[in-house]
């Protein structure tokens, strides 16, 4: 694939995730420097999820079976820009800066999150249809265990791991079903990981910014 030739900056098939499903919760990790990288990422201009119309609806339907059930859905991260992907690459080829290593691959070095899958030259999320996600408990506000955070790179984050209790894991199937239901694939590797699978612009890759006004213009 020419990425050059795929890459786009109509955001007419996109929406805010939040007037879809008013009840989601946010915290955009590349908009702040609590990431594997440490720094905001390019192309993160407002701390809002932004995604296709398709998978927003999706995510309604996700969002409404676990509301019944007591949880709220809480996303990290939808539609990345590519120059977000871009600024993944040259980290893990140029910079020599590992200052979050600790947090988020202590056990791996920096090239390896590229042969291992955890990050990708050119990514699901740019093409608008994926979702970096977990739970929270409406009885205690607080995330559900799922056994290991958010971009923690590393075995114990595939979804079948069994480095986590039999509770965990199951916090975990909870989510993935309820996931695969509402017409989404999961990821081998992460267990916050999921792409619609009819997603609607399966060789497109996007490139406008993460900032709800773009979305008028």
């Amino acid at each position: 694939m020419d990425f050059r030739k795929t890459v786009t900056m109509d955001p007419s098939g996109f929406v805010v995730l939040a007037d879809f499903v008013p009840g989601v919760i946010q915290e955009i990790r590349y908009y702040t420097t609590y990431n594997f990288i440490g720094d905001r990422i390019d192309g993160y201009e407002q701390p809002c999820a932004l995604i296709t119309k398709e998978a927003a609806r999706a995510l309604k339907s996700a969002a409404n079976e676990l509301f019944v059930q007591g949880y709220r859905l809480k996303v990290f991260d939808a539609y990345r820009p590519a120059c977000a992907v871009k600024h993944f690459v040259l980290w893990g080829i140029e910079d020599t800066d590992i200052r979050m290593k600790p947090y988020f691959y202590p056990d791996l070095q920096k090239q390896e999150l590229f042969v291992k899958g955890y990050i990708a030259s050119q990514s699901s999320h740019s093409r608008g249809s994926t979702v970096d996600l977990t739970l929270l408990d409406m009885r205690t506000g607080k995330e559900v265990d799922m056994g290991s955070p958010f971009d923690f790179f590393s075995e114990i984050s595939h979804p079948d791991s069994g480095l986590v209790t039999p509770q965990q894991h199951a916090a975990r199937m909870l989510l993935r079903n309820v996931m695969i239901r509402s017409g989404f694939k999961p990821y081998e590797c992460e267990w916050w990981h999921f792409t619609l699978e009819n997603e609607p612009y399966p060789e497109t890759y996007y490139e406008f910014p993460v900032d709800p006004g773009y979305l008028k213009r």
